[in-house]
């Protein structure tokens, strides 16, 4: 018997150990419907990507197949970390038979492809996500017991790893101890601006991080923030600004000279885009190489070998990048210059610390976070790579350039330029 004729079938996820360990769910597959499976809320099957970090948005579909035996086949969707089918890489589709193991990426979750009779099909519980009518029988409620349990009265006994994992206490503790430091520091302004600025930059950070829904190890963020800062301080910058802004034309114009918009367009593509957009992606580029060079799993770590690795990395850079500029360059100016006007000069460095950290999410963010998605794109396609990273790296200088240039302009202006810039970065971790 072949093609849609066949008899439903079930998709069991298995434990790693064996089927007689543990049956963790099952999934009926019922012609002609299919089974997309992935972390993408769209797909029929959702994984956590807290436990599956390996698995893509949309990694594997199981559907119906006219040529196939059983009439079901699985096709791999473009994965970054595979499919594999008895222990098998897949490429492509492949015909599924009764028996067969299906998993995503090496180590992640394991599923059983069973044929099963109708009735015992209508026996087995159906997911809501699976869109599979169900005729219920007439609802019965059991009665709500009346004691209370221990758990009950003290839940943070019973929640496990849940109450990491779910209710975002490490984000609770760190930012305790952020407001501890910040009421310590109270009266020292440059340490105060300090934390604030970390603090603000991290939550933004924060925020990019669980849009991507891609684990990435902390100390591989932390890393890039540093080489970014570290950048910025050593001759390398020295050699970045005598290129674009000596040799290549982005001299950029000092206040007092009156310059046209297309004139300071052109200056800061040159001296402000292209030159910091390229610093910012150097931890992305060592990432990558690195990652070449290591042994799994430490290569899939490390390295940048989809978009979102690039997106992730890049807008860590960023990260250091609107750090170090505004509390070591646009904070410490501002302050003196008011201080001498008015003698508010610190509360003034504070509201402009607040407004750019906050504004990095539509600014220094998008633009690094954009070109990583190139990166990370010709990592997957490698045989149109420099196309890929020349129409990333010169829309991301273009995006800069634009938000420097139209501030001479107005507030609406640049206020839209950094909603487009957000909006860049936010199809960019959609796409990936």
């Amino acid at each position: 018997m072949t093609g849609l004729s066949s008899s439903p079938a079930v998709l069991r996820q298995i434990s790693q150990q064996g089927i007689a360990e543990s049956v963790l769910s099952s999934y009926p597959l019922v012609p002609p419907e299919g089974l997309l499976i992935g972390r993408d809320p769209r797909c029929q099957i959702i994984l956590d990507s807290e436990n599956y970090g390996g698995v893509s948005r949309k990694h594997a579909e199981v559907c119906a197949s006219p040529t196939s035996p059983t009439g079901w086949q699985v096709c791999d969707l473009g994965s970054v970390n595979g499919t594999y089918v008895n222990g098998r890489r897949l490429k492509g589709c492949c015909s599924l038979h009764q028996g067969d193991r299906i998993q995503l990426a090496q180590d992640g979750p394991l599923f059983l492809f069973e044929l099963q009779s109708r009735d015992e099909l209508e026996g087995l519980p159906t997911d809501r996500t699976l869109n599979f009518p169900i005729t219920p029988s007439k609802p019965s409620f059991l009665p709500i017991p009346s004691d209370v349990t221990f758990s009950q009265l003290f839940p943070i006994l019973s929640t496990g790893r849940d109450l990491t994992h779910k209710a975002y206490l490490i984000p609770g503790i760190i930012t305790v101890a952020f407001v501890i430091l910040m009421f310590i520091s109270i009266g020292n302004s440059d340490f105060f601006n300090l934390l604030l600025g970390a603090y603000i930059s991290g939550v933004a950070y924060y925020f990019v991080y669980q849009l991507c829904g891609k684990r990435k190890p902390w100390w591989l963020l932390a890393s890039s923030v540093l080489i970014t800062v570290a950048l910025l301080l050593s001759p390398v910058l020295d050699g970045f600004i005598y290129v674009f802004r000596e040799i290549l034309p982005g001299s950029v114009a000092q206040p007092t000279t009156s310059t046209n918009f297309l004139t300071l367009l052109m200056q800061m593509f040159f001296g402000a885009g292209l030159m910091e957009e390229l610093l910012k992606a150097i931890p992305i580029l060592l990432a990558f190489g690195i990652g070449r060079k290591l042994k799994s799993p430490w290569r899939e770590s490390v390295g940048v070998w989809e978009p979102l690795d690039g997106i992730l990395i890049g807008t860590a850079s960023a990260v250091g990048f609107t750090l170090l500029e505004t509390l070591g360059q646009y904070v410490p100016t501002v302050v003196n210059d008011f201080s001498l006007q008015s003698g508010q000069g610190e509360l003034v460095g504070l509201q402009l610390l607040i407004a750019r950290i906050l504004g990095s999410i539509s600014g220094h963010m998008a633009y690094s976070g954009y070109l990583g998605y190139f990166i990370g794109l010709s990592v997957l396609k490698p045989a149109k790579r420099w196309q890929i990273l020349g129409v990333g790296y010169l829309t991301s200088s273009a995006l800069h350039a634009l938000w420097n240039a139209t501030g001479s302009l107005n507030l609406l202006v640049l206020a839209l330029v950094g909603v487009v810039s957000y909006a860049f970065l936010a199809a960019a971790i959609l796409k990936a």
